[in-house]
């Protein structure tokens, strides 16, 4: 089985121009590919480790990486899967999250020569002269069919500012630049993406005779159809000071019955043979595989050493075990009691668990806040300063974990 057949196999691809084209060229390993990511926070999350995985696929299959940080469409902002203009960012902020992104990157990505290769699209995005460009790539864009593009259609009723009706244009241009200057050959991006991804082809056969390909990548959605990546705390980062090894394993162990399987096939690198005997698990075996999923995805994303210690701190929670060291901790400034105590309120939201004191209100009505397995009763329930010398372990519903203590 070639790679092109391994990633239809995994449901990887979602949309491709030539398929024959494409499936020869990333089967013989020729293909010289090239992903965008636009630096719209500090760390990258959970729906990009999708499209790295991909690359790292390809990339072990003899193909040559592309990793295109949006240092210049990061001024522009992309408008597709958005309801409403996403927030400008200055240039000290867009730098300091190339710089992040880069960081991380390189955990899945092998670059040197004849292996891969890391570019900024500010280094040739901010050097454009605007009545230039007009003239160079203008022509070859109709707005009519601009305007038909999913990215864009969705947008129109609430408003499109001009702004963001210029990034199909940029994105198009990054694939015609990277084809004259580093002979990229092919443009990967999510299933949103395709309008944008059909863009670059077009330019580089207008302009230059040539024939470039395209491929999309399936968002990645829950059985539900929800886009996956969001936990109740917010998104799931792959900074691990964003989001610890522990949160982050436990996300993956507490997925759906019916999502485990489809995420194994899609984000490990498991065989799939091996993947493929899993599929008739049933009950407690589908526990198993959850598992599997989260210690083969916090090795990938961490390390081998954190998917042990999230696995082991997880099972001692669940078992009732003491084993607390590797659950994310928050320190509490002895300065934030009052009398030598704090209620526990305050003390949730310092921890970052919840956002408001009337979601507290509703949880501990609920029933489903505890603290050292002792469910909370009383919204004005106080933890004392003993506790916390202590450190208290505060259980928000079933499977959210979080410690607090002074030290």
């Amino acid at each position: 089985m070639g790679i092109y057949e391994e990633l239809v196999a995994r449901g990887l691809i979602a949309q491709v121009t030539d398929e024959e084209d494409i499936k020869k060229l990333v089967n013989a390993g020729k293909a010289k590919f090239y992903i965008g990511f636009d630096p719209t926070a500090d760390s990258l999350h959970v729906g990009h480790f999708l499209t790295l995985s991909i690359m790292k696929r390809l990339q072990m299959a003899g193909n040559t990486p592309v990793v295109l940080v949006g240092g210049g469409t990061g001024y522009i902002g992309d408008p597709s899967g958005r309801t409403d203009m996403r927030q400008m960012m200055t240039p000290e902020v867009i730098q300091h999250n190339c710089d992040c992104f880069k960081k991380q990157i390189s955990k899945f990505i092998e670059f040197g020569e004849d292996k891969g290769i890391m570019v900024n699209n500010a280094d040739w995005l901010l050097k454009l002269n605007y009545v230039d460009m007009l003239r160079e790539v203008g022509p070859h864009f109709s707005v009519n069919n601009m305007l038909r593009a999913e990215c864009y259609k969705q947008r129109l009723e609430k408003g499109l500012s001009f702004l963001e009706f210029n990034y199909m244009i940029m994105q198009s241009y990054d694939f015609y630049y990277l084809y004259k200057e580093y002979g990229c050959n092919m443009q990967f991006g999510g299933d949103d993406q395709w309008s944008n991804l059909l863009g670059g082809t077009e330019l580089i056969r207008r302009k230059l005779g040539e024939n470039a390909f395209a491929m999309t990548i399936p968002l990645l959605v829950k059985s539900d159809g929800k886009k996956m990546g969001k936990s109740a705390n917010g998104a799931i980062w792959l900074d691990p000071n964003k989001t610890s090894p522990f949160e982050f394993y436990q996300y993956w162990r507490n997925v759906d019955d019916a999502d485990v399987i489809n995420f194994i096939k899609k984000l490990t690198f498991l065989p799939l043979e091996e993947v493929e005997k899993m599929e008739s698990w049933q009950g407690a075996e589908l526990n198993k595989a959850k598992e599997i999923l989260a210690h083969e995805l916090t090795a990938l994303v961490h390390s081998e050493e954190d998917a042990l210690k999230a696995e082991e701190a997880s099972k001692a929670l669940f078992a009732g075990g003491s084993n607390d060291e590797n659950i994310p901790t928050t320190i509490i400034d002895p300065s934030t009691l009052s009398d030598g105590s704090i209620l526990i309120a305050d003390l949730v939201l310092a921890c970052g668990l919840l956002p408001s004191k009337s979601e507290v209100r509703r949880l501990v009505q609920q029933g489903g806040l505890f603290v050292n397995d002792v469910r909370i009763g009383e919204f004005n329930h106080q933890i004392t300063e003993e506790e916390l010398k202590e450190g208290v372990i505060i259980r928000k519903g079933k499977k959210t974990f979080h410690k607090a203590i002074i030290k």
